[in-house]
């Protein structure tokens, strides 16, 4: 595997930077279904039909289960939040929110994105990501204000930045929220066995895959976010390899009980999703 985890960060940084200022949309209009629309169509991104947050309903004790919605454009993709070792992960910031004390996602199992040779984890068509909003005070509504920093992809991929503003809180579960919800990877009670090693610059881990047939799979430390982990390689033993490196650029300690482990089942075609949380160190 090849690394290079400090100088793409950096020209990703720069990309999204210069992109995000030029491709912003402000979402604030209303059409009669409750659905956000841009106050002009020369204010969506390439390759974005329409993007909005679903208003959800509240749950008991003041929490408030919502969407992100986005449609594509034919042929056009999005990210998931591990997405590989060349996607765009979404970034999600929340600066004039009300009530809001923190944010859990839903993520619904992802589909393969081929880029050349390339395969990362993503979605077409159309995404729907259902996310709890805690609120700070049960007794109070949550209003909701995110800006969100997303890749956009065809042959190229285009960040792009969103800021979207939800309407109030509906009275009744939302059938399509609903249905991403049922989407989601299914936990696993299975601790897979997995080996850590050190490297010049960092650590490799192998990790035995409890799902048989698993056709691609993403390795995250979700506690960690700052350091980097390459696309997973399976091996035909169903050992599925990364490399990491923290920011240090050198060996470090990792917390096996912090790893989340993603299996999916047919990637390109009709995925199936499985989820296990920590694994157990073997010599």
């Amino acid at each position: 595997m090849t690394r290079i985890p400090l100088l793409a960060t950096a020209v990703l940084a720069l990309t999204t930077g210069i992109a995000a200022a030029q491709q912003t949309l402000t979402a604030s209009a209303w059409r009669s279904d409750g659905a956000q629309v841009p106050e002009t169509s020369a204010e969506l991104p390439p390759g974005l039909v329409s993007a909005q947050l679903l208003p959800g309903w509240s749950l008991p004790g003041g929490d408030r289960m919502m969407a992100l919605e986005l449609r594509l454009e034919p042929g056009w993709k999005t990210y998931w939040r591990s997405p590989g070792d060349t996607g765009l992960p979404p970034l999600f910031e929340w600066q004039g929110s009300e009530n809001l004390r923190d944010v859990s996602f839903h993520w619904p199992t992802p589909q393969a994105i081929r880029s050349g040779d390339q395969l990362d984890l993503g979605y077409h068509d159309r995404l729907v990501l259902p996310f709890t909003a805690h609120a700070t005070d049960p007794d109070d509504p949550i209003t909701i204000k995110s800006q969100i920093e997303i890749g956009l992809c065809e042959a190229i991929c285009v960040p792009a930045r969103l800021t979207l503003v939800a309407p109030p809180a509906g009275t009744d579960p939302d059938p399509q929220i609903k249905a991403a919800l049922q989407a989601q990877s299914q936990v696993l009670d299975a601790r897979p066995a997995c080996r850590v090693t050190a490297l010049q610059d960092g650590m490799r881990l192998a990790v035995d895959l409890p799902v048989d047939r698993t056709g691609m799979a993403a390795i995250e430390l979700p506690d960690q976010p700052d350091i980097w982990i390459s696309s997973a390689q399976i091996g035909a033993d169903n050992r599925a390899t990364v490399e990491m490196v923290a920011p240090s650029g050198e060996p470090f300690d990792v917390d096996t009980d912090d790893l989340r482990v993603t299996m999916i089942v047919d990637p390109e075609t009709t995925p199936t999703g499985y989820e296990t949380h920590g694994c157990d160190r073997r010599d």
